[in-house]
């Protein structure tokens, strides 16, 4: 049974040799005759298509010398022929069995200034992501000029200057709980993520306390972004910056505030933009009915969550944004956002949910200890992560059919390969009305009244009550559903 999935999940057996015609590509995608799903008749006409479509030139022979790697996939050391010798890596180009080149495909290592004065008619860029990273500094160093009082003498247009304006408006109330992230990244032409973050990381002081290079970090925040897959209707890069924008209104609550140290303000702010990077847009569930060599690889323990994190460290990394600190501190810093991201589980939920009950009902949180600023911080993504019906209706109700458009998707895939359709997935018998009453009384009501107890501030309260009125709201669809008997509109 051959499944041809539009991300092109990866499948590769961890108890065979490996075929000479693997191919790694972006988003840990690899191809293997053994597999059964994600496949096809033959394997090498495969490779050839997709060699062909990315513009490379894989060799029939000698291919572990040069064998192309992408974040997140898995190289192979051309001594042992099996798989059962993985490593993950940062994007690295294997040129040789002497070593490897860091290296990121299709981007720019450094930045050359003299690019951002390019026209990108000029035809001098070679591929579709070049223009659009170019565009993306061009915008970023315009804007820098714009938010200065300082118009350039080529503008590129009169209304980017608009909405560069709105936008910048939409900045000042950062900490709003109201904040509307789709219209931002509208006004932003799809840079929320990067602009909202380079902003966060500019008012909370990140930048001159950690001495970080502007343009490495804008950089940086361009990769992230660039790794969450678009086509995803709910897992993508508007929802890290709704997450990011959340965990900044939390980092401003005054318990974190006045405890929390520029070390977890910035750990708080960069698990929340890269918490879900590089998501294929189905569950874990998903992934180890398929055999998907990542549920092999992390042994069906947090799959998703593990490679999210592998993913940011491998684009820290590449970016180079803290080469400058101590090697241990970035092995710190490595650890620490891979125990914030792995929190995000949802499968761990009632495990934080007690723990956080617990030490409220001693009361021994103390934020002067590092341990418990660490946990805060976990609870802190946790609350972001899930925040969504906590929001104003009109939002909450965007991302709730966001959400479910993705678990259906994944649902009709499962049926059409004849597959156990997963919990929530199924069209044909669940509706965003019961799905979202469900998640709200079991899932994230519990969390934030936990939450107001441990910090009873105008925002805890204000996301209490719209819980409480969306909550109510999703009912009284549900009931007119039932008495219309239409499930296809409501759906």
């Amino acid at each position: 049974m051959a499944l041809c999935y539009q991300y092109q999940l990866p499948v590769l057996p961890l108890d065979r040799p490996v075929p000479k015609h693997v191919l790694s590509r972006r988003g840990a995608i690899s191809f293997s005759s053994s597999s059964s799903l994600f496949g096809c008749a033959n394997p090498r006409v495969l490779s050839q298509t997709f060699t062909n479509s990315s513009n490379l030139w894989i060799p029939s022979s000698g291919w572990e010398e040069r064998f192309l790697e992408r974040r997140g996939a898995i190289s192979y050391e051309s001594s042992d022929q099996t798989a059962l010798y993985i490593r993950m890596l940062g994007d690295v180009r294997v040129r040789s069995r002497a070593g490897f080149q860091p290296e990121r495909r299709d981007s720019h290592p450094y930045v050359d200034f003299r690019l951002l004065h390019l026209s990108p008619e000029s035809g001098e860029l070679a591929s579709a992501r070049k223009i659009r990273r170019l565009l993306s500094f061009q915008r970023y160093f315009r804007s820098a000029h714009l938010f200065c009082g300082v118009t350039p003498l080529n503008s590129l247009s009169i209304l980017d200057d608009n909405y560069n304006g709105q936008a910048m408006r939409m900045l000042e109330k950062d900490g709003n709980w109201n904040f509307d992230i789709f219209l931002f990244d509208r006004l932003t032409n799809g840079n929320s993520l990067v602009t909202l973050t380079f902003h966060l990381f500019k008012y909370h002081g990140l930048i001159e306390h950690f001495h970080l290079d502007s343009v490495k970090l804008r950089r940086f925040l361009v990769m992230v972004q660039e790794d969450y897959h678009r086509n995803n209707p709910y897992h993508n890069a508007v929802h890290a910056a709704d997450v990011t924008q959340a965990m900044h209104c939390f980092l401003k609550e005054t318990k974190l505030a006045t405890s929390f140290s520029p070390w977890d303000v910035l750990l708080g702010l960069l698990a929340a933009m890269t918490h879900d990077m590089d998501h294929p847009g189905v569950n874990q569930p998903f992934l180890i009915k398929t055999n998907h060599y990542l549920a092999s690889l992390y042994k069906n323990i947090s799959v998703l969550e593990n490679h999210h994190w592998r993913s940011a460290v491998c684009v820290l990394q590449e970016s180079k944004l803290f080469s400058h600190l101590a090697v241990e501190e970035i092995y710190q810093m490595e650890s620490q956002l891979g125990s914030l991201i792995l929190a995000t589980d949802i499968t761990r939920q009632n495990e934080f949910l007690s723990q956080f009950r617990t030490h409220l009902d001693r009361s021994d949180l103390c934020l002067d200890e590092a341990s418990h600023r660490h946990f805060m911080l976990q609870i802190a993504l946790k609350c972001a992560d899930i925040s969504n019906p906590c929001r104003p209706w009109e939002l909450s109700k965007q991302w709730s059919e966001k959400v479910t458009q993705e678990f259906f998707h994944q649902g009709d895939i499962e049926r059409e390969h004849k597959l156990d359709i997963s919990q929530l997935c199924d069209r044909r018998t669940e509706t965003v009305a019961n799905i979202q009453i469900g998640f709200i009384t079991y899932v994230a009501k519990p969390l934030f009244v936990e939450w107001s107890r441990f910090s009873n501030t105008t925002l805890s309260q204000t996301m209490l009550g719209h819980l409480s009125l969306n909550n109510a709201s999703w009912k009284g669809l549900l009931q007119e559903q039932s008495q219309g008997g239409d499930d296809t509109d409501f759906i």
